[in-house]
């Protein structure tokens, strides 16, 4: 009886997932809006403040936070399968849905095409918002603007396979002796999640194998999908800050490394932009475009795969950690240089390869208002930015 209840328990958390997957537009703080109205106020599986303090683990960790809110909820409910189940049912819609797009542009010749242009200003009117975001809620005061300012220089001057690395490690540092003694006011965590700590101590241990091995493993090898499984796990253990900071790491491995052209990888960051659920997804279409659909979900695995890790060996020490202000403040500096990053990105190569002429600027301009001002949803803008493109550019 039990084992029925249990998987009962499963499916319905897939079913509930699910619908979320296919209707959860507008990025990861809409979604934490999503997961707490069908979660928390509608089916009450966990309590508001286990919910805060969920969505506040999310944050501390790198990795998409939406995606790790989700899978804690699914833990809460159902246990680790719980989390899995969840997980898949938010991700699986806009993989499927990237995947094909990758398929269909194949062969394709987007270089000149109006509509990628199009796709390609969208990029730039929706990084340009998440900076804008970003920046008033992680750079409040002179000294984290300051931190955003160097990790911004550094980043567009010392252009290697290091730099986001060594940038938010010099961030952390400075941030841990400016606030260390700057303690944010927090609460005792409630913990719905029945992990143990022996559980929590071996996602910790794989993530952090994985990810000095697999470089290692790389060059030993001459195996393309450990290459491929390589770059995607890095690019998913590195983002602090939300799913647009994923864009920079991706770029570096790919298109600045000839794997991919910056058409065709411009054409799937708009792309992903127009359907729901998680950003990072934008990893099933690259994969796609590498080596068909066995690469798309092959770098769909190698994405999440840290955050799945993360969130799952971080829940069961969540409670001590976050106490520390030593701790909080590292944070604070790494959250800062994400704006930094950030906008590196957003000069390079987003603007440098899209915004050429007049036009350009202006129907960008036109795209960051109907976002920005007139709050239209982030997919009405995809299919300005295509229409629009095809009509003007």
């Amino acid at each position: 009886m039990a084992n029925q209840t249990n998987k009962q328990s499963l499916f319905e958390i897939f079913i509930v997932s699910t619908k979320l997957g296919f209707t959860s537009f507008g990025g990861p703080t809409a979604h934490l809006g999503y997961f707490h109205e069908e979660y928390i106020r509608r089916r009450k599986w966990m309590d508001e403040k286990g919910y805060a303090d969920l969505v506040a683990l999310a944050q501390f960790l790198p990795g998409p936070a939406s995606s790790q809110v989700g899978i804690g909820i699914g833990v809460a409910r159902g246990g680790v399968l719980g989390g899995i189940v969840s997980f898949l049912g938010f991700t699986f819609p806009s993989v499927l849905a990237l995947i094909l797009f990758a398929l269909v542009l194949q062969g394709l010749p987007i270089a000149e095409a109006g509509w990628l242009q199009g796709l390609k200003l969208v990029a730039v009117a929706i990084v340009a918002h998440a900076i804008l975001g970003m920046a008033q809620n992680l750079t409040p005061d002179i000294k984290r603007k300051a931190i955003a300012l160097l990790a911004l220089i550094i980043t567009l001057l010392w252009q290697t396979a290091y730099t986001q690395i060594t940038v938010i490690a010099l961030a952390g540092v400075i941030g841990y002796f400016i606030y260390r003694k700057q303690a944010m006011q927090t609460h005792p965590v409630h913990t719905p999640f029945v992990i143990s700590k022996k559980l929590g101590i071996f996602c910790l241990t794989l993530f952090f194998s994985l990810f000095a091995l697999l470089p290692f493993l790389r060059e030993v090898t001459s195996l393309q999908w450990i290459a491929l499984f390589d770059r995607f796990y890095r690019a998913g253990s590195l983002v602090f800050g939300g799913g647009h900071v994923v864009l920079p790491l991706l770029e570096k491995e790919f298109v600045a490394t000839h794997l991919l052209s910056s058409e065709a990888f411009l054409a799937g960051y708009g792309a992903a932009q127009a359907v729901p659920g998680p950003l990072f997804t934008f990893a099933a279409y690259l994969g796609a475009v590498m080596d068909g659909w066995q690469g798309g979900l092959l770098a769909t695995v190698a994405i999440f795969l840290p955050a799945f890790l993360l969130i799952l060996g971080a829940l069961p020490f969540w409670a001590s950690l976050r106490q520390y202000a030593s701790i909080q403040g590292a944070l604070m500096g790494v959250n800062a240089a994400v704006v930094g990053i950030l906008i590196a990105a957003f000069y390079q190569p987003i603007w440098t390869s899209t915004v050429t002429q007049a036009i350009d600027f202006a129907f960008a301009a036109l795209l960051f208002s109907m976002l920005a001002y007139f709050k239209l949803p982030p997919w009405s803008i995809v299919i300005a930015g295509m229409l629009g493109g095809m009509l003007l550019l």
